[in-house]
């Protein structure tokens, strides 16, 4: 009988009679069973949040870090764990689960290291003629509740990356968990409870659609951190307009491959963004523009190296292209692919579904209005297409709605530079996959792919405001 798994309300265990069955992507079977909250238990759970805020703001920047580092070591202890439920309720490899759980050890040592250290400046107030005051002391301030939505695909770390923040910095939270894996989070709620945060911090609220916009207008949260689609983040910008917004949402990731470029290295590391948990990452390389002199040689390898991807249970240890989340996103990827053959595109490699495996599927002869090519594919697909110059590749990034983030593969200085200088993008990396993350980076992007950014400094930034003291 698959294990019940409580919600938390004010760092006590709670349920509800309107069950919720979590399942494995790849055999269909079910992981756990929680429920869904109440609008009883979000109003407690608002009222709870709100007097935690006034414990965590109190809390010195040392108990605050030591507190992050317990949670990081009680993480450890439960690695194993963590990833086994990451694997089977995300359909995620094995390998990229256990990735996934060390990268939240570093992201709350990262956010114990970052509590001791949030600093503010001295401001020279003696500028002007005739003033009576030498010096301004700018200090920054936590703000309170912060409302964490976060997606399926990360959900351990993307969710660890709102609140290790928000600890570091003395705000209290609620978290929205995906509905396709909410157990990984609930699991979460133990470990903080056991690491000592304070019991009234502990919010997590596995719930429907209409209830996490009640969390979203209500007043008592003031900031809303929000992972997941264009489409849903900017209608919550628009119900939370008063208030702070984090928003990191979609992204169509290209790499130019130029013809200075190491082709072998460029390849090698191509594929594994291309194709990595099925393309379910939002920073995978869905556009490789690739230099008219290279081309066929890149293209041959490149089929090549996909070829000998494994693909198939998440729970194999050889595994890297595993299920997509659902069947119905199985289906909506296929759609597209087929849609894409039909209008001329040519499938190199793949293209092939059964259940909810995409094979790794590679197209050329794209036109810009294909959405394997100008929307999210959120899929192991890709698209490989010609440039003759520099000018021509920058521009071909450029023509999407989102800016997260880009690569270039080159030797040359020149086009490094002017790739950096004219590519729309939140980050450029060069001779790396797009997919590149080090989880103390600002991460975040322009245009469609968001509003702020996080990394554990730079979201502290987010969720405080600066306050100045005139002496």
């Amino acid at each position: 009988m698959s294990k019940h798994y409580k919600y938390w309300v004010g760092g006590k265990h709670v349920s509800s009679d309107d069950k919720h069955f979590v399942v494995d992507p790849y055999t269909g079977s079910t992981v756990g069973i929680t429920s869904l909250a109440t609008q009883e238990d979000i109003n407690s759970a608002l009222d709870f949040a709100v007097e935690a805020f006034q414990i965590m703001k109190s809390m010195s920047s040392y108990n605050r870090a030591e507190l992050l580092l317990n949670i990081a070591k009680r993480i450890t202890n439960k690695k194993d764990f963590l990833a086994n439920l990451i694997s089977a309720e995300a359909g995620k490899p094995i390998k990229l689960a256990h990735l996934e759980v060390q990268r939240a050890i570093s992201t709350f040592t990262i956010a114990s290291e970052e509590a001791k250290r949030i600093q503010g400046e001295v401001i020279p107030l003696d500028n002007v003629q005739n003033s009576n005051v030498s010096k301004g002391i700018l200090t920054r301030h936590p703000i309170g509740v912060l409302l964490s939505i976060t997606p399926y695909n990360y959900p351990l770390n993307l969710l660890v990356h709102k609140i290790a923040p928000a600890i570091a910095c003395g705000n209290s939270f609620i978290i929205k968990p995906a509905p396709q894996t909410p157990l990984t989070a609930l699991v979460l709620g133990e470990i903080l409870l056991e690491a000592g945060v304070p019991e009234k911090t502990i919010n997590i609220l596995p719930c429907t659609n209409e209830l996490a916009e009640k969390l979203i207008t209500d007043d008592r949260v003031k900031i809303v951190s929000f992972t997941g689609s264009a489409k849903v983040g900017w209608m919550i910008r628009q119900l939370a307009s008063n208030k702070k917004n984090i928003l990191e949402l979609g992204g169509n990731a290209a790499s130019i491959i130029d013809e200075t470029s190491d082709i072998d290295d460029a390849v090698l590391k191509s594929v594994k963004s291309a194709f990595a948990y099925a393309g379910q990452v939002c920073i995978k390389l869905q556009r490789i523009l690739i230099h008219e002199d290279i081309y066929p040689e890149f293209a041959m390898k490149f089929v090549e190296e996909t070829s000998k991807l494994i693909i198939g249970s998440p729970a194999n240890e050889d595994t890297f292209v595993g299920p997509m989340i659902s069947v119905t996103e199985a289906d909506r990827v296929h759609n597209w692919i087929m849609e894409a053959k039909k209008q001329g595109a040519n499938i190199l490699w793949g293209g092939n579904k059964k259940g909810s495996i995409i094979m790794p599927t590679i197209f050329e002869n794209i036109k810009s209005n294909m959405k394997v090519w100008n929307e999210e594919v959120f899929g192991p697909v890709v698209c490989l297409k010609k440039f003759k110059t520099i000018d021509e590749a920058i521009q071909l990034v450029n023509d999407s709605k989102y800016g997260l983030q880009a690569s270039i593969f080159s030797n040359n200085h020149a086009s490094i530079m002017k790739a950096s200088n004219d590519v729309e993008v939140g980050a450029l990396i060069v001779n790396e996959a797009p997919s590149y993350r080090n989880d103390t980076m600002p991460y975040g992007g322009i245009k469609q792919s968001g509003f702020g950014r996080e990394g554990v400094k730079y979201a502290i930034e987010e969720m405080t405001e600066p306050k100045l003291l005139i002496m």
